[in-house]
């Protein structure tokens, strides 16, 4: 059996998006059932010290697609720019990712197995190929993210299950 690159990444990677996607969703059905604010939800933490919901919506988007965009680039630095505010925008990222994610060429996609990639942010500068940094580096912070959203918005008491998180499992036809 062959196991790509491809098929350790861009698969989940979908499906998971799909699900954060489907979590925005449940997050607006919340807001309008109990009369909150969208903001209230998209600026939720789980501590102080952590990152609200919507820079970890942004950031499952950055760690897929960006993440790749970046191997192709032969280095990442992390996103620092604002994430949106409202769920349309968190939605449109979302949806952003998944149509490129389902553009890329699998052969294509590959090749990428030695490139070069250097994760850089201020001074840190850290090198990988191509597929270390996305198996080691930017899949992980991926699945951090996308978990860390689903817990905020169970924190918030928004009703959600494990299968909200897994979305659609890839079964055999």
């Amino acid at each position: 059996m062959t196991f790509s690159l491809y098929d350790a990444v861009v698969p989940s990677n979908l499906q998971i998006l799909r699900s954060v996607d489907a979590l925005v969703d449940k997050a607006a059905a919340f807001c309008a059932e109990h009369g909150r604010a969208e903001a209230d939800l998209i600026d939720a933490r789980l501590a102080p010290d952590m990152l609200p919901f919507g820079y970890q919506v942004k950031s499952c988007a950055a760690h897929s697609i960006g993440g790749i965009e970046g191997v192709r680039a032969g280095t990442f630095s992390p996103d620092r720019s604002a994430w949106p505010t409202d769920f349309a925008g968190l939605h449109a990222i979302l949806q952003a990712a998944v149509a490129s994610l389902t553009a890329i060429d699998r052969a294509a996609f590959d090749t990428l197995v030695d490139s070069d990639t250097h994760f850089a942010f201020g001074e840190t500068r850290m090198p990988f190929t191509g597929a270390n940094f996305l198996l080691s580096f930017s899949q992980p912070n991926f699945y951090f993210h996308a978990s860390i959203a689903y817990a905020i918005l169970r924190a918030q008491g928004v009703k959600l299950g494990k299968r909200d998180f897994l979305g659609m499992p890839r079964m055999k036809a």
